[in-house]
């Protein structure tokens, strides 16, 4: 009897010692299978940057988010971007009236502030760019506007943004700081309308973006104002809330605060943030 015990005991031990190999082996198995599979989901879902989104954004970001969206475009191929540019203001009650959009770039942290306000419409805004001020004249410059003091002359027609929009406060910001008045011809409802007039020769001269100035071209001229330091704006962009294709949105939102996104904004004359 004791012979038999002894003799069964290491058997069985080896046995139990087989099985629970076997048993180790089979989880492990199992486990790098599921590591894999999610592994491999997971990589896919990252990868996967597909279908449409809209942007809304200010007026003076036209040009250089316009190059951004066919940069996203040909780096994710089945992608299309939709831009809706204009006044800040008037996109922020688009927006929140219910307009359907994925991504917003305003010109001000207030008119941003309309929407992420608006029943938490939006996630958390991030600046991406600043912009300055500069007075656009005409070619050539036949007002000698060389200060925002020129402007008061009564025979040079001026033109504003209006105040509700982001140049026309900064503008007003500036005029303030400098103690000057003026009536302008007219309060334009974005910054292109307001250098159009220019252009168009219907004013003399526009206070407007540095980087609109720039985009015109030889179209009008530039004049730079030191009263303009007093009135940068900041740029904020978000990701909004009721945006149907966040994975896209938050792709082209990377690429537009990505070292190759400020590149562009960069040469077209906005100021890093």
């Amino acid at each position: 009897m004791t012979r038999s015990v002894r003799t069964r005991r290491p058997v069985r031990v080896a046995a139990l010692g087989a099985a629970a190999l076997l048993a180790l082996s089979a989880c492990s198995s199992s486990d790098d299978s599921d590591s894999a599979t999610s592994g491999s989901s997971a990589s896919g879902s990252a990868a996967k940057i597909s279908g449409d989104i809209t942007v809304f954004a200010a007026a003076s970001l036209k040009e250089s988010f316009t190059t951004l969206g066919q940069e996203f475009e040909t780096a994710h191929p089945g992608t299309k971007v939709t831009f809706s540019f204009g006044g800040s203001d008037s996109l922020a009650a688009s927006i929140t009236g219910g307009a359907p959009a994925d991504v917003f770039a305003s010109a001000s942290p207030k008119t941003m502030k309309v929407v992420t306000d608006a029943q938490d419409n939006a996630d958390a805004p991030a600046t991406f760019v600043r912009n300055q001020l500069e007075i656009a004249t005409l070619p050539g410059n036949p007002d000698k506007v060389a200060s925002l003091k020129d402007l008061t002359n009564k025979d040079v027609k001026v033109v504003l943004c209006d105040r509700t929009v982001p140049c026309g406060a900064a503008a007003e910001k500036a005029l303030t700081a400098s103690r000057l008045k003026f009536t302008p011809v007219s309060y334009e409802e974005d910054v292109k309308s307001a250098l159009n007039k220019v252009v168009l020769k219907e004013a003399d001269a526009a206070v407007v973006y540095k980087t609109d100035v720039k985009a015109a071209g030889d179209k009008v001229e530039g004049v730079e104002f030191p009263e303009s330091a007093d009135a940068v704006n900041d740029y904020p962009i978000a990701l909004l809330k009721e945006s149907r294709n966040t994975g896209t949105a938050k792709a082209f939102i990377a690429l537009v605060r990505s070292t190759e996104g400020q590149k562009v904004l960069t040469a077209a004359g906005f100021l890093q943030p």
